[in-house]
């Protein structure tokens, strides 16, 4: 899931050297590894790669249902999801290796920003759907800002410290903490009482934690000013969608509707994730109870609409990460001005 996802080192970095360890050769690893992923359509149809970000999971049932359903088969799609293997899905659809994967608003903005030819084609979460957690008894922890001073569990992503920091400060705190890289076991070491604070997904490590009958107190960020996010996009490599724009408006419609078919029938479409990654994916009840909550609080907008992405969604977290630093050039060094917002996004092959 999200808060498990490791990034490590500047994504300008990431992006120069993994690529030219890509190559495009037949024998890279990415290739390799993609062989023995999903595969949802005929011989003859478009071949799409696509990139996940994790192991199978509830971000990525739509995925799923469109295989099943057969929807990419119907619009002439061979669709192949290719397993992760510790390679950004970012630098993987940037080199050409995969023509669409999963990303997040704030490492796609980073890449984008290095120069990777990504743009963003659907958002599958409309909200951030990670939360800053303590454990319930702190009664010293009433709001982010009582963070200060204390120990975050972090995971190795370039954008969560100044995230948390921003969280901190939009609270009223000086976002003055200690961060320890711990990855995955941040959330072991946050219920251990190790760390103080870590930011599970609400809709995964959140469950879990409940089912464990461990009590967490959460904190939403946008509940404090700051600014909210498209916590999960489905991302495409520019040069491809331009040279095939039918077919990329045929794989991200048939997508769409298969994350719209998990949001109306959640307990289905867990059950279909389910049975396509049945050696990795053994707790259905979790699955169903994930779904749902995904379902209702995160994967609609305002309007009750699927998919749709603004400028003024870009934008607000955009300014945040420009200012913080984040956004920076191929060569690490910070960009001079805010880039173009409206350059991160479309929706032209959701609703052309």
């Amino acid at each position: 899931m999200r808060a498990a996802r490791v990034l490590t080192g500047a994504v300008a970095v990431l992006l120069a050297g993994a690529i030219a360890g890509c190559g495009s050769g037949a024998g890279s690893a990415a290739v390799q590894s993609g062989e023995a992923g999903a595969s949802g359509a005929s011989e003859n149809g478009a071949k799409i790669r696509f990139a996940l970000d994790w192991t199978p999971n509830t971000n990525h049932t739509g995925l799923y249902v469109a295989l099943e359903r057969g929807y990419f088969a119907d619009a002439g799609l061979d669709v192949e999801v290719l397993p992760f293997n510790n390679i950004n899905p970012e630098v993987l659809v940037d080199a050409g290796q995969a023509e669409f994967g999963i990303s997040h608003q704030d490492t796609a903005s980073m890449a984008i920003a290095a120069g990777a030819g990504l743009i963003s084609v659907l958002a599958v979460e409309q909200t951030w759907a990670s939360e800053v957690a303590v454990l319930a008894d702190r009664d010293d922890i009433e709001s982010p800002a009582d963070l200060d001073g204390l120990v975050f569990g972090g995971f190795d992503n370039p954008s969560e410290t100044a995230t948390m920091r921003g969280v901190v400060q939009a609270a009223g705190g000086t976002g003055e903490f200690e961060t320890v890289v711990l990855a995955t076991n941040a959330y072991e070491a946050l219920y251990s009482g190790a760390v103080d604070f870590t930011v599970p997904y609400v809709a995964w490590q959140g469950i879990e934690a409940a089912r464990r009958g461990i009590e967490l107190k959460t904190f939403a960020y946008t509940d404090f000013g700051f600014p909210d996010s498209y916590q999960v996009v489905t991302i495409g490599q520019r040069d491809w969608l331009d040279a095939h724009p039918d077919e990329a408006r045929a794989f991200v419609q048939a997508l769409a509707r298969g994350y719209e078919e998990s949001i109306a029938d959640p307990e289905g479409a867990a059950t279909m994730l389910h049975d396509a990654n049945a050696g990795l994916l053994t707790d259905l009840d979790l699955l169903v109870e994930s779904q749902r909550m995904l379902a209702e609080r995160f994967m609609l907008d305002d309007a009750g609409e699927f998919g749709g992405q603004t400028e003024q969604h870009w934008r607000e977290l955009g300014v945040f990460l420009f200012e913080a630093g984040l956004l920076t050039d191929r060569d690490g060094k910070p960009l001079p001005a805010e880039p173009s917002w409206q350059d991160f996004f479309t929706n032209d092959y959701l609703l052309g």
